[in-house]
C-alpha cells in the first residue's frame, strides 16, 4: 500500500512538472485518452498545472491542501463516529445551439441516479468487483466504500426563481472548448433561468458541452482562488452524460470521476493526467488504500506493473470497468466538504440547502408541458411530456378534440382526428399542492391538404399571428423569429423577414409550410417546383456566410430531408453595413427541383431553415409550390384556357378597393364560372355567367373582402384562368 500523503514533497512535485507543462489548447494527447475512445478522459490535472505556474496560486493551494489533510487525519483519527450523509445541490447547465447536445431532462436524471448510486455504493455491478478489493476477502487491501454523500437538484435560482435543477442555454459557445470561462459567461448571459452568477460555494455547477477543449471533462480541486466563482464547476461532454440519449453505460461515469476531482481526489497513479508510464509506480494519490499503479485506459484487471495488483475498477482510474470508491477516498472527499477551502462546507450547510432548495423539501412549483407537435394532419398523434416540477406525484391531462380526451399518464399519446384548433390543460400535484396550466389554441388540426398550384405571399394577413396554418420555430427562444412586416415585399406589400441584424450569430428559425396534396402529380409533366423569392444582405464582406435551407417531408412533418442549401456567394454577395431593407432589384428567385415521386402524397409539408452568423435581415416573399418546370413568373393555375373559349382578360381597377372589374372575349357564347378563392384556396364567390360571344363585362362587389391577395377564376370546373389582385 502506498504512504500518505507527504505534502511539501507533492505540492514541488506539482510545481516542477507545471514549468513543463503544454497548453490545455494543445491538440488530443493520445496518451490520456481510453482505448477506443477520441477525447482525453480527463484534463483536471492539466489545468491545475497551468495554474501552479503563477506563484501565489501555487502558495494558496500548498496552504489549503494542508487544512484539507489536517480535517482527513481528524477523520481518521475517529473511525467509529457516525458520519452523516452529506447533501450537495446540483446544477445542470446545458449549452448548445439546439443539437444533439441539447439533451433531455431525462437523460440528466439517469446521470443524477448514476450519480447517487455511485457514491451510495448502490451500483449493482459494485457486488462485482475483484476479490482482492472485496470486503468478502479477510485480507483485502481496500473495500468498495458508501461515500455517504448524495446529489440533490437545486429547485431554486440564486434569485429565488423555481426551476427543476437545469439551464438552458443557446449558444455557440457549446464548441469553444479551448474557452471554459467564455462558455461560463455565456450561460451566465444567457440561460432560460436566471442571467448572473451561480455561486460555486452555494451549487455544484456542471456545465454540458459539445467541446470540452478535447477532454470527456475537467474540473477545479477545491481552491479559494475560485470558490465562489461559478467557474468553480465541472465541464463535461453531453455525451459522457448518464446512459440514455447521446451518452452509454461506458461513458456514463465521467461525471463520477471528475466530482472525485471536485472533492479533491487525484487519479489513482497521483496528480498528473498521464496514466501508462512506468514512472507513476514512485508518484502518489495521498490515499493510502489506494495500490500504486500506472493506470490503465482499458479494463485491464490483472494490471500489476507497480508489484501490487492495481485497483483498475477504481472511479479515478481510466478504466471503463469503474464501479468503487475506497475507504481512504471517502475520508478525503468528506474532508474536503467539511473544509471552507472553495467553499465546500457552504455548499452542503443546511442554510445553504434550503436558500437553493435543495433541503428534500421541494414542493411542485410549476405546471408545464411540451408536445411534440403542434401543427398535424388530421389522423396525427402527438406525444404531450410533463415537464412540471417539483416533487410531481400525481397529474390529470384533458384533451379536447383528441382520443383519449383525459389522461393520468406522464407522457400520454394522443390522436387528433378532426380539423380544429383546441387547448390542452394540465393539472400536477405533490399530494398536497396541486397546479393548473392551460394552453389555449395549443393543436391545430390541419384542414384537407390544400391543391396545387401554392401560392404565399403574406397578403391576408395583418399580424405574424394570424398565420395559423403556419409553424413558426425559433430554436433560440428569442425574440428574433420569423415574422410579418411591410417594410419590404417582392408583389403586394408584405413578406416575412428575420431581424437578423439584432441578432447573435448562431441562431436557427424555421418557416414550415401547411399541408399540400401532391398525390394527383404525375412524373410525366415536369413534377413540381418549389420557388420563392428572398433578399438578404451581409453586414461584412469577412462574416461567416449564412444558410438557407429548404426540407420537404411526405410525412406530414414527422421528418425531413434536406433538399437545397444557399451558402456563400450563391446566397449573396452584397454587403450592408447598416440595418438594412432590400429594393426592388435585391430579390433573388430560387428554384427546388430535386422532389421526387416519394413526394407526391397528400401531406407534403417544407420548411425553410436560417442559419444566423451574424448577418443583415433576410425576407422571404412570393412562395410558389406547383406542378411543371420551373417558372420565373408566379404560377397561378397549372391549367391553360384553349383560345377557342375566351381571350382577353383583363381585371381592373387592381388594387382593388369597393369593385373590382373583369373584362374578357368569349369566341363562344354559353355558360361560365367566375370564382373569387382566397390564399389557401377556399373559395369566398361563386358566380355562373351567361356569357355572350364577344365582349364581356362583369362587376364584383369587393367591399366585404379583407384587405390581401386574392385570385378570380374564370372558366369551367376543369378548365378555368386565374389573376391575382389586391384588396385594399
Amino acid at each position: 500500500m502506498k504512504k500518505g500523503l507527504h505534502l511539501s514533497k507533492l505540492a514541488y512535485t506539482l510545481f516542477l512538472s507545471s514549468l513543463f507543462s503544454f497548453s490545455i489548447n494543445a491538440q488530443i494527447d493520445l496518451g490520456n485518452t481510453r482505448e477506443g475512445e477520441t477525447v482525453e478522459y480527463c484534463k483536471t490535472h492539466k489545468h491545475l498545472k497551468e495554474k501552479l505556474q503563477n506563484p501565489a496560486f501555487y502558495q494558496q493551494y500548498v496552504q489549503e491542501q494542508q487544512q484539507m489533510l489536517n480535517i482527513e487525519q481528524q477523520i481518521k483519527a475517529n473511525p467509529n463516529q457516525t458520519r452523516a450523509v452529506y447533501y450537495i445541490p446540483i446544477v445542470f447547465h446545458i449549452l448548445h445551439t439546439g443539437g444533439s447536445e441539447n439533451i433531455s431532462d431525462e437523460q440528466i436524471m439517469d446521470q443524477l441516479a448514476i450519480l447517487n448510486r455511485d457514491f451510495r455504493l448502490l451500483n449493482n455491478d459494485a457486488n462485482n468487483v475483484q476479490y482482492e478489493f472485496n470486503a468478502s476477502n479477510p485480507s483485502h487491501v481496500c473495500q468498495p466504500a458508501d461515500i455517504e454523500i448524495e446529489f440533490r437538484l437545486a429547485t431554486k435560482a440564486p434569485n429565488g426563481t423555481c426551476f427543476n435543477g437545469i439551464t438552458r442555454t443557446y449558444s455557440a459557445a457549446t464548441t469553444n472548448g479551448d474557452d471554459g470561462d467564455a462558455q461560463v459567461n455565456a450561460i451566465k448571459q444567457g440561460n432560460n433561468i436566471y442571467k448572473g452568477e451561480w455561486p460555486g460555494n452555494k451549487y455544484l455547477n456542471v456545465f454540458i458541452v459539445s467541446n470540452a477543449g478535447g477532454a470527456a471533462g475537467y474540473t477545479m480541486k477545491p481552491s479559494n482562488w475560485v470558490g465562489t466563482s461559478m467557474n468553480n464547476g465541472i465541464w463535461i461532454l453531453h455525451n459522457y452524460i448518464g446512459s440514455i440519449g447521446t451518452g452509454n453505460a461506458q461513458t456514463s461515469r465521467a461525471l463520477t470521476h471528475e466530482i472525485g476531482h471536485w472533492l479533491n481526489l487525484d487519479h489513482t497513479w497521483g496528480g498528473t493526467n498521464n496514466p501508462g508510464i512506468a514512472s507513476n509506480c514512485s508518484t502518489d494519490d495521498g490515499v493510502a488504500d489506494t495500490p500504486n499503479t500506472i493506470g490503465v485506459t482499458s479494463c485491464k484487471l490483472n494490471e500489476n506493473s507497480c508489484g501490487p495488483k492495481a485497483n483498475v475498477e477504481n472511479y479515478m482510474d481510466y478504466s471503463y470497468c469503474s464501479k468503487m470508491f475506497t475507504e481512504g477516498q471517502r475520508d478525503r472527499m468528506r474532508a474536503a466538504l467539511a473544509s471552507s477551502v472553495g467553499g465546500r462546507n457552504n455548499v452542503v450547510s443546511s442554510s445553504n440547502l434550503v436558500s437553493v432548495g435543495a433541503d428534500g423539501n421541494a414542493v411542485v412549483c410549476k405546471a408545464a408541458f411540451e408536445a411534440s407537435s403542434q401543427l398535424v394532419c388530421k389522423g396525427s398523434t402527438i406525444t404531450f411530456t410533463d415537464k412540471s416540477y417539483n416533487n410531481v406525484s400525481s397529474r390529470s391531462w384533458e384533451f379536447q378534440g383528441g382520443t383519449p380526451a383525459t389522461s393520468t399518464a406522464k407522457n400520454p399519446v394522443i390522436t387528433y382526428s378532426t380539423p380544429g384548433v383546441y387547448p390542452v390543460k394540465l393539472t400536477v400535484s405533490d399530494g398536497t399542492n396541486s397546479l393548473t396550466e392551460t394552453q389555449t389554441a395549443y393543436i391545430v388540426v390541419m384542414n384537407d391538404a390544400i391543391a396545387l398550384p401554392y401560392f404565399e405571399g403574406f397578403e391576408n394577413y395583418n399580424t405574424t399571428s394570424d398565420m395559423t396554418t403556419y409553424q413558426i420555430i425559433n430554436h433560440d427562444a428569442s425574440s428574433k423569429a420569423w415574422e410579418l412586416t411591410s417594410n419590404a415585399a417582392k408583389t403586394g406589400s408584405k413578406s416575412i423577414y428575420i431581424n437578423n441584424y439584432s441578432q447573435t450569430s448562431g441562431n436557427l428559425d424555421e418557416f414550415i409550410s401547411p399541408n399540400i396534396d401532391l398525390s394527383d402529380v404525375t412524373t410525366g409533366n415536369g413534377g413540381v417546383t418549389l420557388s420563392f423569392r428572398y433578399a438578404i444582405a451581409k453586414r461584412s464582406s469577412s462574416q461567416e456566410s449564412e444558410l438557407l435551407k429548404t426540407y420537404i417531408s411526405n410525412n406530414c412533418g414527422e421528418s425531413y430531408v434536406l433538399r437545397k442549401t444557399l451558402t456563400g456567394t450563391s446566397l449573396t454577395s452584397d454587403v450592408v453595413a447598416s440595418n438594412w431593407t432590400p429594393s426592388a432589384s435585391d430579390w433573388k428567385t430560387v428554384h427546388v427541383t430535386n422532389i421526387t415521386s416519394s413526394y407526391f402524397v397528400e401531406n407534403f409539408r417544407f420548411k425553410l431553415a436560417f442559419e444566423s452568423k451574424g448577418g443583415n435581415n433576410i425576407f422571404i416573399d412570393d412562395i410558389n409550390l406547383y406542378s411543371g418546370d420551373p417558372s420565373d413568373e408566379n404560377v397561378l393555375s397549372t391549367n391553360t384556357i384553349p383560345s377557342s373559349n375566351f381571350s382577353g382578360i383583363t381585371i381592373y381597377p387592381n388594387p382593388a378597393t369597393s369593385e373590382l372589374n373583369i373584362s374578357y372575349n368569349a369566341l363562344v357564347g354559353g355558360k361560365n364560372m367566375i370564382q373569387v378563392v382566397d390564399m389557401v384556396g377556399k373559395v369566398i364567390m361563386n358566380y355562373e355567367i351567361n356569357a355572350n360571344e364577344g365582349l364581356n363585362e362583369v362587376l364584383i362587389d369587393t367591399q366585404n373582402l379583407g384587405n390581401g391577395v386574392y385570385f378570380v377564376k374564370i372558366g369551367d370546373k376543369t378548365n378555368a384562368k386565374t389573376l391575382q389582385f389586391i384588396k385594399q
